[in-house]
């Protein structure tokens, strides 16, 4: 039988299949929402919950599936991850209603959270310490890639074909990936699985948790803080928090084991990520509605000046991966943070009479400090987790960063929108008019404000974490 090192390119390509999968199939389908909205014959309301569905349901059961990865083995969970994802991939090309995309688009939901629940903590049991840095600093690059990737393909295949394509793309891959990983994942140690029971009461508790949250931060400043639809997301979100802590702590084989919340490297880092997404997400949000407003510009520009940040990421990934082996990840998520901060704090001086030039140096700082943290950052946490829990890191992990982009865009969102409607008396940016610029470049910079103080209270974390061992 193949030593397990001997395999760690195998189980390399096969993890980044997956995640470039789906960090693909995200960016597609932001690109095409509008021509799903207009063939399925729906309003905005309804085709954002075809975004909004697929992060709930991924992050609420991250921690479920990387939970069930100790137990039960990576290769049972990884494997039916892609064929549940090939599943709901089918279901969403083939749905004729808005009602049956949504739902389809949870099944793909469910598969996703199978395979981003895994992927860390694969990576992390096949290569040496000496290496886990450099690859998964190449993940990194394959996750932006696939972000890169997907407005092109996406471009293409909505310019010749249907939306229906952009699912049905994932198709062949899934199955191919499906039955590779059947065979490349045999002989690994962690393929098999502890056998341990499954803690159900959490799972559930958490899935209530993670839900009640996410529809709070996305559905309050259109309800209302103080509505009762707000408050009751709240109060249910807070008193599935008390059950899950007081579940988590009688039992014996507990979805997330509290002791990980002692190791101090696992908590700041996961914290600091949440912040990072957060603060980041705020210009990911933000920026396309900068440049087609008060700029002017069509969507093929707007695109392709958005895929500069993620080309950043995909070029600096695998070189902080590669230093995080050599310096560690504190000095390196410092730089990284700082750097975003900087990116942030220079978009509140843009303004649209600047060139494309002064748009992109300030994009780029974003995407070079988010590349310069993940890598070190993630591969931080997954080395001082014990073998056992890595399912339970690696859901955690990928947790934070759902989390984080939804509240960054949560809070974009809030700002943004009561800033603008305070300063034009109601106006919204549907009814947009160049008069306007003004007020929309005041809520803009307040807005990026939000995301300094979030990015500099990141850098406070990150450097309160302290060293490796």
């Amino acid at each position: 039988m193949m030593p397990v090192y001997e395999k760690k390119w195998k189980i390399f390509f096969l993890v980044a299949t997956s995640i470039f999968m789906s960090t693909l199939d995200s960016s597609i389908v932001n690109v095409a929402l509008p021509y799903m909205m207009q063939d399925l014959q729906t309003d905005m309301q309804s085709i954002q919950w075809v975004v909004l569905i697929y992060l709930v349901t991924v992050s609420s059961l991250l921690l479920t599936f990387g939970r069930l990865s100790d137990i039960k083995g990576r290769k049972p969970v990884y494997v039916l991850g892609f064929t549940i994802f090939v599943l709901g991939s089918l279901l969403c090309g083939m749905a004729r209603t808005p009602q049956f995309l949504i739902i389809s688009r949870s099944v793909q939901g469910c598969g996703a959270s199978m395979l981003m629940a895994c992927s860390p903590a694969l990576i992390v049991d096949v290569f040496p310490v000496k290496e886990r840095g450099k690859a998964l600093g190449y993940i990194g690059a394959v996750v932006a890639a696939g972000l890169t990737t997907g407005p092109v393909v996406g471009g293409i295949l909505l310019e010749y074909f249907s939306w229906r394509f952009i699912f049905y793309i994932n198709i062949p891959i899934g199955i191919a990936a499906a039955i590779g990983g059947y065979f490349v994942l045999k002989g690994i140690p962690t393929a098999r699985g502890s056998h341990e029971p499954m803690d159900k009461t959490g799972s559930i508790l958490l899935i209530i948790i993670l839900s009640s949250l996410i529809v709070f931060l996305t559905q309050f400043s259109k309800w209302g803080m103080a509505s009762i639809p707000s408050l009751s997301f709240a109060l249910l979100c807070i008193l599935a928090s008390i059950g899950f802590v007081l579940n988590e702590a009688k039992s014996d084989y507990p979805l997330f084991d509290l002791a990980l919340l002692k190791i101090k490297l696992f908590v700041l880092p996961v914290i600091s990520s949440t912040v990072l997404f957060a603060a980041l997400f705020v210009i990911v949000f933000m920026l396309p509605f900068y440049l087609t407003y008060p700029c002017g510009f069509g969507a093929s520009k707007t695109g392709l000046i958005m895929i500069v940040l993620f080309l950043f990421l995909l070029v600096v990934s695998p070189v902080s991966g590669i230093l995080y082996d050599k310096l560690g990840s504190r000095r390196l998520c410092m730089a990284g943070m700082s750097i975003l901060t900087v990116s942030l704090v220079s978009l509140m001086t843009i303004h649209p009479s600047m060139g494309v030039l002064s748009i992109l140096w300030r994009i780029a700082l974003a995407g070079i400090g988010t590349a310069l943290y993940v890598s070190p950052n993630n591969t931080a946490i997954m080395s001082c987790v014990p073998l056992p829990r890595r399912g339970i890191a690696s859901g955690a992990v990928a947790t934070a960063r759902n989390i984080g982009m939804v509240i960054g865009v949560a809070l974009a969102g809030l700002i943004f929108t009561s800033s603008f409607s305070n300063l034009t008396n109601g106006a919204s940016l549907e009814n947009y008019l160049a008069a306007m610029e003004p007020f929309f470049m005041i809520s803009f910079r307040r807005t990026m404000a939000m995301g300094v103080i979030l990015s500099v209270f990141g850098i406070f974390v990150t450097f309160a974490r302290g060293k490796e061992r």
